[in-house]
C-alpha cells in the first residue's frame, strides 16, 4: 500500500461539494434537432448538455470507489481531444465550391426550393478562409479551460494550485496548432480554478508526436490503410450506395441543383456547414434546416464507417498503433500506485495529454471499448441504428478519456471515465472501480506484447487491412 496521508478525506469533503446551478435563467440558444449526429464534429454540449446551462457544473457521484472501502484519487491520467477548431482546407474547399454552385447553377425558379435559396442566399455567405485551417477557435478554448475547471472540482488535491504553481503536473500535446492551443486554454482554466493573478509565471508543456501522433509514425499503418485504397472500401460502398443516394437527392431537391452537380462530398459539406456554424458561434445556420433526423442518421452512419475502418476496429493495426500511447500511459499509472515509504516524494499527481480524434479512438479500440457484436458495413445500415459505436457520443470535440487511480485499503484500485461519465472495462462489468491488478492482469497481453515497432514495421501479423474482430 502506498500511503493515505491526507488524502484520506478527500472523497468525504468532495462529497460536500455542492455542484453548481444554472447561473442564468436565459434560455439556451436555438440548436438544431440533428446536432447530435455530426459524428467527430459534434459539439461536447450534444454529450453533456447539462454544460450548455452552466458550464462548471460537475456531478461529483460519477467517482465510484467500492462503498464501505477506505478510497482517495492519487492520480490522473487524462488523455484529451483539442475544442472546436476550424474546418481544415480540405472542407473550406469544399465549402467554398456548393457556394460556388448555389450562386451560379441553383435554379431560382423550382418552387419547392425559392424559399430555402432565398433563405441561403439572403441570410449566408462564405466566411471561411484556407489560412483557418483546423485552428483552434474561441469557443475551443473555452471547451478545455471549462473542461480543465469541473475536473480541478473533481480532482482537488490532484488538480490543486500547489501542484499548479510547482508544476507537478504533466501537460504534453501533439505539435498541431490546435492542440498547442487546448493545452493552453486547459493550463488557463486551472489558473481561473484557483484564483491565480493574471501576472501568474507561465506553465510548460511538452511536444510529443511520437506519443500524440502515432498514426503518422506508424509505417504499418500509414501503408495497409492511410495509403491503401481498399481499406476504405466499405465507407465508398456506402457513400454511393441507397441511402446516401436518396439524402442526395433530397438535397439537390431543396437547393434546385442538377443531381450531377450535387456530389456526396458536397452534401457532406452542406451538413458540416451546420456543424461547424453551431460549433464555432453557437449559431443555427440556415444550412440545417436542408437535413432532417433521417437525413443526419444517415451521414452520421457514413462518419462512423470512416472512422470505425481508418482508426477503429476495421482493421487490426489501427488500434495496435498506439500501443505507445497504451504503454506511457500503464507506465504512469504503474509509477504512481507503487509503494512508498512515508519519507518518498509523492506520486505525480496528474498528466494531461491533448491530442486529437485520431489519437483517442485507437486507444479506445485497444482497450476493447465500444465493440458491438456485429461490425458496420455498407449493407446493414438499418440494423447499426442500437450500436455502441457512434463518435458523435465518443469523441465530440473536447472529449476525454479519464484514468483515476486511487489508494484503497485493499490496494490500488482504477477508474475509467469517458466524457466525464464512468465507465466499466469490458472484461471486468461487475465493478466501477476494479483493483488495479486485475485491470493489469485483463491486460496482460498487451503490457507484455504490443510492441509499437515490430507492429508498425511490419514485422507481426496485423500490419495490412484485416477485418477480424
Amino acid at each position: 500500500m502506498f500511503q493515505l496521508g491526507t488524502h484520506g478525506f478527500l472523497l468525504a469533503a468532495l462529497s460536500l461539494v455542492p455542484t453548481r446551478v444554472c447561473c442564468s435563467s436565459a434560455e439556451v440558444p436555438d440548436v438544431p434537432k440533428i446536432a447530435a449526429y455530426f459524428g467527430t464534429k459534434t459539439r461536447y454540449e450534444e454529450v453533456k448538455p447539462n454544460v450548455l446551462r452552466d458550464p462548471l457544473t460537475v456531478n461529483t457521484s460519477v467517482l465510484r470507489p467500492p462503498p464501505g472501502e477506505f478510497c482517495s484519487p492519487v492520480h490522473l491520467t487524462a488523455v484529451i481531444r483539442h475544442g472546436s477548431r476550424y474546418p481544415t482546407v480540405k472542407n473550406i474547399r469544399r465549402i467554398q465550391r456548393l457556394s460556388e454552385l448555389l450562386q451560379k447553377d441553383a435554379s431560382r425558379t423550382s418552387e419547392g426550393s425559392t424559399e430555402r435559396l432565398q433563405e441561403l442566399r439572403s441570410r449566408w455567405e462564405p466566411w471561411y478562409t484556407e489560412d483557418m485551417d483546423g485552428q483552434l477557435v474561441r469557443k475551443g478554448r473555452d471547451d478545455l479551460r471549462f473542461l480543465a475547471q469541473r475536473l480541478a472540482t473533481l480532482f482537488p488535491s490532484l488538480l490543486s494550485e500547489e501542484n499548479l504553481r510547482k508544476r507537478r503536473i504533466r501537460f504534453v500535446t501533439s505539435s498541431k496548432h490546435r492542440c498547442v492551443s487546448s493545452v493552453e486554454a486547459f493550463q488557463e482554466g486551472l489558473q481561473q480554478h484557483w484564483g491565480c493573478h493574471d501576472n501568474a509565471p507561465g506553465y510548460s508543456h511538452s511536444v510529443d508526436d511520437e506519443l500524440m501522433r502515432f498514426f503518422e509514425l506508424c509505417r504499418g499503418y500509414v501503408e495497409g490503410v492511410e495509403n491503401n485504397r481498399t481499406a476504405l472500401l466499405e465507407v465508398e460502398k456506402f457513400k454511393h450506395g441507397k441511402e446516401m443516394e436518396a439524402v442526395r437527392r433530397r438535397i439537390a431537391e431543396k437547393l434546385g441543383l442538377s443531381l450531377h452537380l450535387l456530389t456526396p462530398d458536397l452534401v457532406e459539406a452542406a451538413f458540416f456547414i451546420c456543424s461547424y456554424e453551431l460549433s464555432i458561434k453557437s449559431i443555427h445556420s440556415p444550412w440545417c434546416f436542408l437535413f432532417d433526423k433521417s437525413d443526419a442518421k444517415v451521414l452520421e452512419y457514413k462518419s462512423d464507417l470512416k472512422q470505425f475502418w481508418k482508426r477503429s476496429y476495421g482493421h487490426v493495426i489501427n488500434s495496435l498503433s498506439s500501443c505507445q500511447l497504451f504503454h506511457h500511459i500503464f507506465r504512469t499509472l504503474d509509477k504512481a500506485g507503487r509503494p512508498r515509504r512515508s519519507t518518498e516524494a509523492g506520486p505525480e499527481p496528474a498528466s494531461i495529454l491533448v491530442g486529437h480524434a485520431e489519437t483517442l479512438l485507437p486507444l479506445l479500440s485497444l482497450l476493447g471499448l465500444y465493440k458491438d457484436q456485429t461490425l458496420p458495413t455498407a449493407s446493414n445500415y438499418q440494423s447499426q441504428h442500437g450500436r455502441s459505436f457512434r463518435t458523435s457520443r465518443i469523441i465530440p470535440y473536447a472529449a476525454n478519456l479519464l484514468f483515476v487511480l486511487y489508494d484503497c485499503q485493499r490496494g490500488p484500485r482504477l477508474q475509467l471515465l469517458v466524457n466525464e461519465t464512468p465507465l466499466r472495462f469490458p472484461d471486468l462489468q461487475t465493478d466501477d472501480t476494479p483493483l488495479y491488478r486485475d485491470v493489469r492482469a485483463t491486460y496482460r497481453h498487451l503490457l507484455d506484447g504490443c510492441d509499437f515497432h515490430r507492429v508498425c514495421e511490419g514485422r507481426v501479423e496485423g500490419r495490412g487491412p484485416n477485418t477480424e474482430l
